[in-house]
């Protein structure tokens, strides 16, 4: 990654400031910049990056980086961005041939700006396509933001209800613990379910992973049994998407649950498709006025019929709530957490030596996550999805 006759070069390394709307989170710290300093980069902080998690521009020059205001040379000068979310279209033809970006991407969805990162010779980087193995645990944002969003989902539950969810007896009478039912028991809902337990609620999930239900009563909640013939998860731990079939048998199991619960907590995802409805209009129907559902998946279509992105609806005195982006309700920790996250990614092939991030696509780890380099897109799965759609010229 060195250029020719630059014996004294040093990767310079951009974090820039995130601008979708209401977004507080950033890639790094002053811890992270720390060590990336200490590992050989020259860090370049954007004016206002850390604001929303409460990092000044301060924080990041006494941990050793440069603070740049002019958006556009910061981007045209970077060996390597780190950032959160993917990039605006106009901001790709902004960087320089060779740059490794870094970022959440959504390639499933984002054909044109997979498009554009080939186009300019840049190597993008997808946080989402993080393999799941035990050595890339560090490096797996989808699951430290994950883990902060079901804390969260269920912080906004109690918040939303009209009682309290422990079990409390006092002279006035005893008040009966909160049920709390949450469906899907990956990352995001086995916190929810460890949080929902702390807070005294009883506590109730599924996921169709069976093997997961070990991991449901280690927490404390109770597994609820439902025959969906094969399941299983994929090899990198999700879990598979259920058929039509499937998906009805497993909605009607859950109905009675559902009706006679206070909380409900959806979780369930499939990546890069929209996600499955599992809570329909008459079971939301069927539930008492004042019980409370979190739709996780409302950002990217929804778990439940009737949820709104970014809203708090009320449907027959039932309170659907689908605010997007939970991790990003606790920015501080969020970003501990993926910052971290970025700095393990860059750590495990950084040439101590040449100062510099290497790309060895050999690695147990960067295959996976590598969509675009060279000019091509070399992600197999990614580029046969692009290469199928008529638009796309090589």
């Amino acid at each position: 990654m060195i250029p020719e006759n630059q014996a004294n070069f040093t990767m310079q390394l951009v974090i820039p400031r995130e601008t979708q709307p209401g977004e507080n989170r950033v890639s790094a710290t002053p811890e992270t910049v720390k060590k990336l300093v200490r590992l050989g980069a020259d860090v370049v902080v954007e004016s206002g990056a850390g604001a929303g998690a409460g990092i000044s521009d301060a924080d990041y020059e006494a941990a050793g980086a440069s603070i740049g205001s002019d958006r556009s040379a910061l981007l045209g000068s970077a060996d390597m961005v780190l950032r959160l979310r993917k990039p605006e279209m106009d901001e790709i033809s902004q960087l320089k041939a060779g740059c490794i970006h870094v970022s959440y991407l959504d390639p499933f969805n984002e054909k044109d700006l997979i498009k554009a990162f080939a186009s300019q010779n840049v190597t993008a980087v997808s946080m989402e396509m993080i393999p799941r193995s035990t050595r890339s645990q560090k490096m797996d944002a989808l699951s430290s933001q994950a883990n902060l969003a079901g804390y969260m989902a269920v912080m906004l539950a109690a918040n939303n209800m009209p009682s309290i969810m422990p079990m409390m007896m006092t002279p006035a009478g005893t008040l009966k613990p909160a049920k709390v039912f949450i469906i899907g028991a990956g990352v995001a809902g086995l916190q929810a379910i460890a949080t929902a337990k702390r807070l005294g609620a009883r506590v109730t999930a599924f996921d169709t992973r069976p093997v997961v239900a070990e991991q449901v009563e280690s927490l404390g909640g109770k597994f609820l049994e439902i025959d969906l013939g094969d399941t299983g998860q994929t090899a990198d731990g999700y879990a598979k998407e259920l058929t039509p079939e499937q998906v009805e048998i497993q909605r009607q199991a859950q109905k009675a649950v559902i009706a006679d619960s206070d909380v409900v907590i959806t979780t369930a995802q499939v990546f890069g498709r929209k996600p499955p409805v599992l809570v329909t209009a008459d079971m939301v129907e069927g539930m008492s006025p004042g019980s409370v559902i979190v739709d996780m998946a409302a950002e990217t279509g929804g778990n439940v019929e009737g949820s709104v992105p970014d809203e708090v609806v009320n449907v027959n005195g039932v309170t659907i709530v689908g605010t997007a982006n939970l991790a990003n309700l606790a920015p501080r920790d969020a970003t501990q957490m993926y910052a971290s996250n970025m700095f393990n990614l860059v750590e495990d092939t950084w040439d101590e030596e040449a100062k510099q991030f290497v790309l060895d696509l050999e690695n147990d780890i960067l295959p996976g996550c590598v969509i675009t380099h060279g000019g091509a897109i070399v992600h197999p799965t990614i580029k046969d999805i692009i290469e199928g759609d008529n638009r796309y010229v090589q």
